[in-house]
């Protein structure tokens, strides 16, 4: 009687114990996805009838993949057939183009004329070809202490290891210890500064691996120490000497990322400035303060600041006369500026032409306040500074102008300024 495809499954049989085993391996031992495989049967003994293949775990009619028959090289698929199996005469499996769905255990089970059966058990784990994956941030910027960082290596495979990279190297260890049971993802609680930089993943299996493009993180923080500088010398919180009518140039510095902006005071007030350093161009009493930089970082929501107090040097300073305007015209106002006055001053008076009674345009008394003289044209203002204000020029007003200083130790000091009042056409 001959019996064809599933008869053999109906059959009853008893199982062979002998003393050589079935055994199964895997040619090539490790299969990529696409490749050609054969499941190469050792230890069969005997003279055999039928072999049946299975793809699962248990001898089930739903496992079944073929039935073959030794004497008629009849082969019948089972229902786990996929068109791609082939029993050979020797009762090896062959697979063409094996995918990853082809992954599992497999068992080849034989009969005799006796009706005895053996069985043998292989098992197969084909590899993907595996996709560049994809970091997956919740961001890229993020603020020092205050932020987590939480990064997923997105890959089609759910088989392959994942390991990551910071800046092409392994990751340091407290990122290490971020990293979920499955490797997939890295969270960081309060990011640090040190962890800005690159990061990527790779995916691998034992014949593919393939790492994502990197990932750039930045991390926000500061402003941290900040201070002043004159000339790459710290000075905050010191007092500059500066000498008079030289110049000076503060520079403003933090810790911060991004760059601050910068605000400077002088004297509690707000300068115009908006850049990381301030300059004086010329020293004078109307310079002498504390000047602050406030830095704030607009992403931290941080800001620091320092201050410095400039002062002009104790040497002597060469009291000195400068119109503003240099050139006035008839109509304008000229201020005669002093420049370098004495910080002990008791009075001060200004002449027209030489230093005498008739001459003097005004006075100011140890008050504070200034008295009119002898040639005061209603038109002249004096100031504490000992600064001259004339007022509607006429071309009339060309000449020598003196002023004379009274220090409280009673030291006299006169200076002369020639102005011009150029003529109108």
């Amino acid at each position: 009687m001959a019996l064809t495809g599933y008869s053999w499954l109906l059959l009853s049989a008893t199982f062979l114990n002998v003393g050589a085993e079935i055994s199964i391996t895997l040619e090539p031992a490790q299969p990529t996805e696409g490749d050609n495989i054969t499941l190469v049967v050792h230890g069969l003994s005997g003279e055999l009838l039928a072999y049946n293949w299975y793809a699962g775990p248990t001898l089930s009619v739903s496992y079944l993949v073929a039935s073959y028959i030794v004497s008629t090289g009849d082969e019948t698929p089972g229902p786990a057939h996929t068109g791609r199996e082939a029993v050979r005469p020797d009762g090896s499996l062959d697979i063409q183009g094996v995918l990853p769905r082809h992954s599992g255990t497999y068992i080849l089970q034989t009969y005799n004329r006796q009706f005895q059966t053996e069985v043998g058990y292989g098992h197969m784990q084909v590899y993907e070809i595996l996709a560049q994956p994809t970091v997956l941030a919740n961001s890229t910027a993020l603020v020092e202490r205050r932020d987590t960082l939480r990064l997923m290596c997105g890959s089609p495979s759910t088989t392959a290891e994942v390991r990551w990279f910071f800046n092409g190297g392994a990751l340091p260890v407290a990122l290490r210890l971020g990293l979920s049971p499955d490797g997939r993802v890295l969270a960081r609680h309060g990011i640090r500064r040190e962890e800005a930089g690159a990061y990527q993943c790779e995916v691998w299996n034992p014949v593919s691996v393939s790492r994502s493009e990197p990932i750039n993180l930045t991390v926000y923080f500061g402003p941290e120490r900040v201070a002043i500088l004159q000339d790459s010398t710290t000075r905050t919180g010191c007092t500059i000497k500066v000498d008079f009518n030289t110049s000076l140039t503060l520079w403003c510095v933090s810790r911060s990322c991004p760059e601050p902006e910068y605000v400077w005071a002088f004297n509690g007030q707000a300068l115009k400035n908006g850049q990381d350093h301030v300059n004086i161009s010329s020293m004078t009493a109307a310079q002498e303060g504390t000047y602050t930089c406030i830095a704030k970082n607009t992403k931290t929501l941080l800001s620091g600041s320092a201050s410095v107090v400039v002062k002009l040097s104790a040497a002597a300073v060469a009291m000195m006369i400068v119109p503003v305007p240099t050139k006035p015209m008839e109509g304008q106002d000229v201020t005669l500026t002093v420049q370098g006055y004495p910080k002990d001053l008791l009075v001060y008076a200004w002449y027209r032409g030489p230093a005498s009674e008739p001459n003097r345009l005004l006075s100011q008394l140890p008050s504070g306040t200034w008295i009119a003289g002898p040639a005061h044209t209603g038109r002249e203002v004096g100031f504490p500074n000992c600064s001259l204000l004339v007022q509607k020029l006429n071309f009339t007003d060309t000449g020598r102008y003196t002023l004379k200083t009274v220090t409280l130790q009673g030291k006299t000091e006169t200076l002369e300024v020639e102005l011009q009042v150029a003529p109108l056409g």
